[in-house]
C-alpha cells in the first residue's frame, strides 16, 4: 500500500539533513532574563519581552481582574458579540497612544497584516514594499491582488525612482515597512518614507512591532523617534513584544478603522481577545507612559550598547543593528546551529536563524536585548557568543 504521506516525511528528512529543521523549545518559567528551557535553567536573549513586562505583577493583576469580572472568553466574533467594553477602553488607549484618531484590536501581529493590508488595496493598486519586510507583510500583500513592487532596503533614493517610473500606473498606493526590522534590527528611513507618500500621492503604513514601546522619548516607537509620528497613515503594531501582552492593533483614520469593520475578513472572521488582554495591555500602555518606562527605555538602550560595542570589539558583524535585535552574521546553517547548541550547553538560550528566515548564505545569531538584563548577563553572553564563533564560524 503506498504511504500517500511519504512527500512529507522525504521532505522533513531533506530538512533535516540541511540543518534547517526546526526544533521547538519548552519554556517552563515566566518570561524574564532567565527562563528554564526543556528543565534547565538558562539566560534568555530569545525573548521579545523587551521592557520585561510580560511578568509584572500590575500587568498579572489586571488581566486577573478583568477575568474575574468578564470571564476567559469573548464569547464571539466582534461584529456578532464578542465586543466587550474592555476592547474599546484599549481602542481608546492605543488610539491616544499613537496620536492617530481611531484604532482597532487585532488577533496577533500577523493577523494586522493579513486584516489591514487585502482591505485597503486591490486589484489595480500598487503596494511599493521594502524587500526586506516581515513575512506577515509579504503575505498580506500577497492576499490584496495588488500589484506588488518592492524596493531596496532601506533605500529611499531607490523607492523614488520607482515611483516616479510607476506611480501613475495605478490607481491607489501604499508604501509599507517595518518601522524596526525583525533580523537585521535596523530601523526604516520614515522621515524620507513620508516625503515620498507626500510627492507621489500613496498611503504610508509602518508596521512597528518592535518599536511600540521601546523607541522614542514617550515609546511611541520608530515614527516618534524619526519625528514623524503624526505623518504615518497607518501605525501597525503588536501587544506581545515590548507591551508584554497578546495581540496587535492599527492605530489610523477613523475611516479606514471603520473600513477594517465593514470589509476585514480577517477581523470579521475572527473571535475577539479574551478580557484579560486588553486589560493587561491597557496597564502596558500606562507603564510605558510613565517615568518608570522611561526609565526601562534608558535601561535597555544601554545593554544594547554593552552588548553590540563587546561584540563588535570581537570582530563580529551585527549587520547594522540600532536597535535591542542584535545579529551576529553567521552565514551558513550548520556553524550557525552548531554554535546554538553549544550556547544552550552554556546555559545562554539564543536562537540561530536559518533560511526561509533569511536568506541563503545570511544566517545568524539574533539577540534580543531587554531591560531585565544585569551589566554581568551581558558580559557573560558576549564571552560565550566570542568563543563559539571562534570554535565553529566557516
Amino acid at each position: 500500500m503506498t504511504d500517500k504521506l511519504a512527500w512529507i516525511t522525504k521532505a522533513l528528512n531533506e530538512l533535516r539533513e540541511k540543518k534547517l529543521y526546526n526544533t521547538i523549545r519548552t519554556i517552563d518559567s515566566p518570561q524574564g532574563a532567565w527562563l528554564t528551557v526543556d528543565g534547565r535553567k538558562t539566560l534568555n536573549f530569545c525573548s521579545n519581552n523587551y521592557l520585561g513586562l510580560a511578568n509584572d505583577p500590575r500587568l498579572t493583576e489586571a488581566a486577573t481582574a478583568a477575568i474575574e469580572q468578564f470571564g476567559v472568553g469573548p464569547g464571539a466574533v466582534r461584529t456578532i458579540a464578542g465586543t466587550m467594553s474592555l476592547h474599546v477602553a484599549l481602542e481608546k488607549r492605543l488610539a491616544e497612544f499613537k496620536e492617530a484618531k481611531a484604532a482597532i484590536a487585532l488577533q496577533s501581529g500577523f493577523a494586522a497584516n493579513l486584516a489591514v493590508i487585502p482591505a485597503l488595496v486591490s486589484r489595480g493598486d500598487a503596494i511599493f514594499s521594502d524587500e526586506l519586510n516581515h513575512a506577515s507583510i509579504i503575505d498580506g500583500c500577497r492576499l490584496s491582488r495588488a500589484e506588488i513592487v518592492r524596493y531596496t532596503h532601506n533605500n529611499p533614493n531607490d523607492l523614488r525612482t520607482i515611483l516616479a517610473n510607476k506611480r501613475g500606473q495605478y490607481n491607489r498606493a501604499i508604501i509599507i515597512t517595518d518601522g524596526v526590522f525583525s533580523m537585521d534590527g535596523d530601523m526604516a528611513p520614515l522621515a524620507q518614507l513620508c516625503d515620498l507618500k507626500e510627492a507621489y500621492d500613496a498611503l504610508l503604513m509602518v508596521d512597528d512591532a518592535h518599536g511600540t514601546g521601546v523607541l522614542g522619548r514617550t515609546g511611541r516607537g520608530t515614527g516618534e523617534y524619526c519625528d514623524c509620528l503624526a505623518r504615518i497613515d497607518l501605525h501597525m503594531g503588536t501587544l506581545g513584544k515590548a507591551l508584554g501582552c497578546a495581540g496587535a492593533y492599527l492605530a489610523a483614520a477613523r475611516v479606514v478603522i471603520d473600513t477594517l469593520i465593514n470589509h476585514s475578513r480577517a477581523f470579521i472572521f475572527s473571535t475577539s481577545l479574551p478580557p484579560g488582554v486588553p486589560a493587561a495591555a491597557m496597564a502596558a500602555i500606562d507603564l510605558v507612559d510613565s517615568a518608570e518606562g522611561l526609565g526601562l527605555r534608558a535601561k535597555l538602550e544601554a545593554n544594547r550598547a554593552q552588548l553590540a560595542q563587546a561584540l563588535m570589539a570581537g570582530g563580529m558583524d551585527l549587520l547594522g543593528s540600532s536597535t535591542q535585535i542584535i545579529p551576529v552574521l553567521t552565514r551558513d546553517p550548520v556553524p550557525t546551529m552548531q554554535m546554538t547548541a553549544h550556547l544552550l550547553e552554556a546555559g545562554i538560550f539564543l536562537q540561530g536563524i536559518r533560511p526561509p528566515t533569511v536568506a541563503p548564505g545570511l544566517c545568524r545569531l539574533r539577540a534580543t536585548v531587554m531591560a531585565s538584563h544585569e551589566a554581568l548577563d551581558l558580559e557573560r553572553a558576549a564571552e560565550q557568543i566570542l568563543a563559539v564563533y571562534r570554535e565553529f564560524a566557516p
